[in-house]
């Protein structure tokens, strides 16, 4: 008797955790296949502290054939999903094509950046959502730095010491406190002068999505520190040489990160189901209905919020690492190798941010918690969090806490291989156009 075949679209929170669960379920009786353009499952949540230089590239990134025992590994990137034939089709790493059959899908392909339409922003600004974009930054505001301490205009050093952060949610504020961090100790190294931050949000808060209390912490934080809080403001043009404030203030810099949010990844709107907000809507048990053999799961799918009734659970890696699990178990219970199915729901049990250095703000379990015990609190969690690499991020931390940073620009990620603007799903080689200017 052979084997029903499983298809996982993308090793985000969500498919990683999907795989895995579904592996230990069926233990072998399935023909699992996860589909994802990197050997690797990425924790997000540690990005910018590998931007920083706190932490080495690989400790983020967990190896998908070393930690999912009975998972098949396709490296390609989907690009059409033909529900009546029940197959995927994909593009390699080396650009061809190819497509793989299934009698279960689940959709996880997760989120990319969203891009506002403002004049300049896809072409000066970079954004934060994968190892090349956390690489490129850190070399490029080491750049800077070291320009500028040899720079004789006054006013190029000044820009070149500017750095502007849009977005002031998860991402932004992380990046903007560990980033602080890094130029303070890079301008002394260098006598460079002191370096300015500006976060820009236009909500009247940062983590504008976390409770006030949360909140009031970080922007203390950030402030203290000498960054330039900026709420109620965005930007209304960038250019090479600055940036021109909602408010009126041109800002001149030569870095823009643009951390303003995210939107489903572009393959949910040709897979030709209803949509919510660019979602793919599918039903408290994360299937698509009408579609017994499509399950979608994290920022891709509109999952019913069950303890808010008539809400959508938020695009966050909390929500995407549980319904990874579910949408694993239902996978499963369909096919009859596991118990019934159950619908999605869950319980928040708080949430962390860290602010660099000791200094974070969490609140576990509805506790608010600032400073040094936030912050063990915070790598905590992480480290419990992790699927792997958990001693050598504890090595890591460790060493940070004992040894000073090692500034210096590694040049393996050039600006041209980080753009901003997702492109639409990707076409075979064959029906790609002539290469032009994510």
């Amino acid at each position: 008797m052979s084997r029903p075949r499983v298809v996982i679209v993308g090793a985000g929170f969500a498919g990683y955790r999907a795989a895995r669960t579904l592996a230990r379920v069926t233990r072998g009786r399935a023909l699992i296949t996860l589909l994802n353009p990197t050997d690797y499952f990425l924790y997000l949540p540690l990005l910018p502290q590998v931007a920083a230089g706190l932490l080495e590239p690989r400790r983020v990134t967990v190896s998908l054939p070393g930690t999912l025992r009975g998972v098949r590994l396709l490296l390609g990137e989907a690009h059409g999903v033909d529900l009546d034939g029940c197959t995927v089709h994909y593009t390699d790493p080396e650009g061809g094509s190819g497509a793989v059959g299934y009698e279960r899908l689940v959709l996880a392909v997760g989120s990319v950046n969203k891009l506002l339409p403002i004049p300049g922003v896809a072409r000066h600004a970079h954004g934060f959502r994968g190892l090349p974009e956390a690489l490129y930054l850190r070399d490029h505001v080491t750049r800077q730095v070291e320009l500028a301490a040899t720079a004789d205009d006054p006013a190029v050093r000044a820009a070149r010491c500017t750095f502007v952060v849009v977005g002031a949610g998860y991402t932004g504020t992380e990046v903007a406190a560990q980033m602080q961090l890094l130029t303070d100790s890079l301008a002394r190294r260098h006598h460079a002068g002191r370096p300015r931050w500006v976060l820009l949000d236009t909500a009247p808060r940062v983590l504008p999505e976390l409770d006030e209390r949360l909140s009031r912490t970080a922007d203390r934080a950030l402030r203290a520190r000498g960054v330039d809080v900026r709420t109620g403001t965005s930007v209304k043009e960038a250019t090479r040489d600055g940036v021109l404030l909602t408010d009126g203030e041109f800002v001149e810099s030569r870095t823009l990160v643009w951390c303003v949010g995210v939107r489903p990844d572009p393959l949910v709107e040709v897979v030709g189901q209803p949509l919510e907000r660019g979602r793919l809507i599918v039903d408290p048990y994360l299937q698509v209905p009408g579609n017994a053999d499509v399950f979608a799961c994290g920022d891709a799918a509109a999952v019913p919020d069950l303890q808010h009734p008539g809400e959508f659970t938020p695009m966050t890696a909390q929500h995407a690492w549980r319904q990874g699990r579910v949408a694993g178990e239902n996978v499963a219970a369909s096919l009859g190798l596991g118990r019934r199915r159950r619908a999605y729901r869950h319980r928040d049990l708080g949430f962390a941010v860290d602010l660099g250095g000791v200094r974070a703000a969490a609140n576990p379990l509805g506790i608010p918690l600032s400073g040094l015990p936030a912050g063990a609190v915070t790598r905590g969690y992480h480290l419990a969090a992790l699927p792997g690499n958990r001693v050598r991020v504890a090595a890591d931390w460790l060493l940070d806490a004992v040894l000073p940073c090692q500034a210096v620009q590694l040049g393996l990620v050039r600006s041209g291989a980080v753009p901003l603007e997702a492109e639409a799903a990707p076409q075979p080689a064959d029906q790609q156009p002539p290469e032009g200017d994510s």
